[in-house]
Formats: structure tokens, C-alpha cells, sequence
């Protein structure tokens, strides 16, 4: 960031008072420009024993398989935007049952929130999906899955599924962890 969105001047990169990290910061107007975690919030739609993942057609990870997913909006709830992803991604209506995996990847700044879903009715290719499709659990492309988040999420559900208890999953992912799952590049 170069200049305050609120009045133009020039900003500088520091720690604010009574602030622990650095900030942009406005002298001319005293505005401190937060940077905040970015929300992708999506679904983990079953029908039955299948579950509906959807092929990227746009970067990062053009071409590989994921959950329906992405940025949440201002002025509006989790919920809203899981199913408004799995909407825009998938052309398909969700019932959410509620707040499945939670994951944060501090590194890059975002935090995935997977709701688990029933699948509503049919679904097609939205314009950021190059198409979409069920799956049984032996028909995963794991090998083809845009991100550690949905791989994660993925195993979670699968095992949870032995007991048919589906509990909330907290967890990290980390630097480290992205490199065993893409390789060093």
C-alpha cells in the first residue's frame, strides 16, 4: 500500500501506538489501514455416499479438483457464503448442517471455514468450474486436489463417517505442511 484510501497522502509502514505489529499508517489524516485474514467459506456437499467436488477452471491450481469454495463478502454470514460459493461454483442449492472443518493457514493470511452439506437438486459447471461431480470415497482424486485444505477435510469426513459423528476440526496449516503436500518449488 502506497496511499490512504481515505484522503490519498502517502502512508508509512509502522507500529502504531499502544500497537504490537506494524501497520500502514496515515500521518496525514491518522488513519491506521488494518490488514486482516482473508474468510474462503465453502461446503462439503453428500448426496448419499457421494460427495460433489468441482474442477478449477481458474488459477491458482487451474485444472485440479476442490470443495466448493471461496472469499467470503462484506455483509454477509459464513453460512451465506459457503452457499453462495457451492451457487456460483457448482449451480447448486445446499441444506448446511453446520461448521465442519475450520483451518488456518497463518502464512498466506486466510482461514477456511468447510460447512458440511446435503446436496439440494442438480448441479452443473459454474464459470469458475470446469465441471463438477460426485464421488464415492474410492473414486477421490486425491492426487488431483487443488489444496491441503480439501485433502484435510476430505480425510476428516471420511473417517468421521465410520461413526457417523461428525464433530467440528480445528487445525493449521502450516509452511511445512504446504511443501509435503506441493513439493518444493
Amino acid at each position: 500500500m502506497n496511499f490512504c484510501s481515505h484522503c490519498g497522502h502517502r502512508v508509512q509502514f509502522a507500529i502504531p501506538d499502544g500497537d504490537d505489529r506494524p501497520r500502514y499508517l496515515c500521518e496525514a489524516c491518522g488513519t491506521i489501514h488494518y490488514q486482516n485474514p482473508r474468510i474462503v467459506a465453502g461446503t462439503l456437499p453428500v448426496r448419499g455416499s457421494k460427495i460433489l467436488l468441482c474442477r478449477r477452471a481458474i488459477p491458482p491450481r487451474k485444472g485440479y479438483w476442490t470443495l466448493p469454495a471461496g472469499f467470503m463478502e462484506n455483509a454477509e454470514t459464513t453460512v451465506e457464503a459457503a452457499a453462495r460459493e457451492t451457487q456460483e461454483e457448482a449451480c447448486a442449492d445446499v441444506s448446511i448442517h453446520g461448521l465442519y472443518t475450520l483451518i488456518n493457514l497463518p502464512h498466506i493470511n486466510q482461514v477456511y471455514m468447510i460447512f458440511r452439506a446435503d446436496l439440494d437438486g442438480g448441479f452443473d459447471a459454474g464459470p469458475e468450474s470446469l465441471e463438477v461431480a460426485l464421488f464415492e470415497e474410492h473414486e477421490i482424486p486425491w492426487e488431483e486436489l487443488a489444496f491441503p485444505t480439501i485433502e484435510r477435510t476430505l480425510r476428516h469426513f471420511y473417517q468421521d463417517r465410520l461413526s457417523d459423528d461428525y464433530p467440528l476440526h480445528i487445525s493449521d496449516i502450516t509452511p511445512e505442511d504446504r511443501e509435503r503436500y506441493f513439493g518444493s518449488a
